[in-house]
């Protein structure tokens, strides 16, 4: 994935259910119920290399098609079994730019992988499609000592991703920026030392933590 896409930044979005949040803060975030049902990994990839400034360039249309089919195939031929895949919106600081960039791609879940074998499916697309990384996201309990990461993943934000992304400069630069997928939700992978930022951004954008889902896991960009 492009340089801007696939960084700390990186945030995407699709899901539904519960995330209980505690009244002191980022420290009383639980796992919510449905969390226990995230895939075993998951890789956000892109077949795209160009940095694209304009909302309305047409190759933000793409659906991604044969991008879909060429990744299944493999995630299949390096031994890891595919499972759905998400088309992504992608909305994204660069600090190099001064702007915003768009970015098209998609989510790929994947089961009976190990982080040795994610990681290795991951090296892969980077070279095929020629992307400076590629970041992949493995779920894990939260008491996991591999545990670095989490998933936020909240309905209802497309509208409102550009116009708080640039309004709030620490989000811009700790986070990033954030992927909606089709119908509007939103995914944000952040590292744990960033979870307060990460909630107030997406409280910023109107999230209902009680539509919300939390992953804990590990997080990698895989260049």
């Amino acid at each position: 994935m492009k340089n801007v896409i696939l960084r700390r930044q990186l945030h995407v979005l699709a899901t539904v259910t519960a995330l209980t949040v505690g009244v002191a803060g980022a420290g009383s975030v639980q796992e919510s119920p449905s969390a226990r049902g995230c895939p075993t990994a998951e890789i956000f990839a892109t077949d795209n290399t160009a940095i694209i400034t304009d909302p309305a360039d047409s190759r933000l249309n793409t659906r991604l098609t044969r991008f879909d089919h060429e990744v299944r195939e493999i995630i299949h031929a390096n031994g890891a079994r595919p499972g759905s895949s998400t088309l992504l919106d992608g909305v994204f600081w660069s600090g190099d730019l001064k702007k915003v960039t768009y970015e098209r791609s998609r989510e790929f879940d994947v089961d009976q992988v190990g982080r040795d074998g994610l990681h290795h499916v991951a090296d892969v697309l980077a070279k095929q499609y020629h992307q400076e990384s590629v970041l992949t996201f493995r779920c894990l309990p939260r008491t996991s000592p591999d545990t670095d990461a989490v998933e936020i993943q909240a309905p209802g934000i497309s509208p409102r991703l550009h116009d708080a992304l640039l309004a709030d400069a620490e989000a811009r630069d700790r986070l990033g920026g954030g992927s909606v997928t089709p119908d509007g939700r939103l995914i944000l992978i952040a590292p744990l030392a960033d979870l307060p930022v990460a909630r107030r951004f997406t409280a910023e954008l109107g999230v209902d933590w009680n539509r919300a889902e939390v992953r804990y896991g590990d997080e990698e960009f895989v260049s």
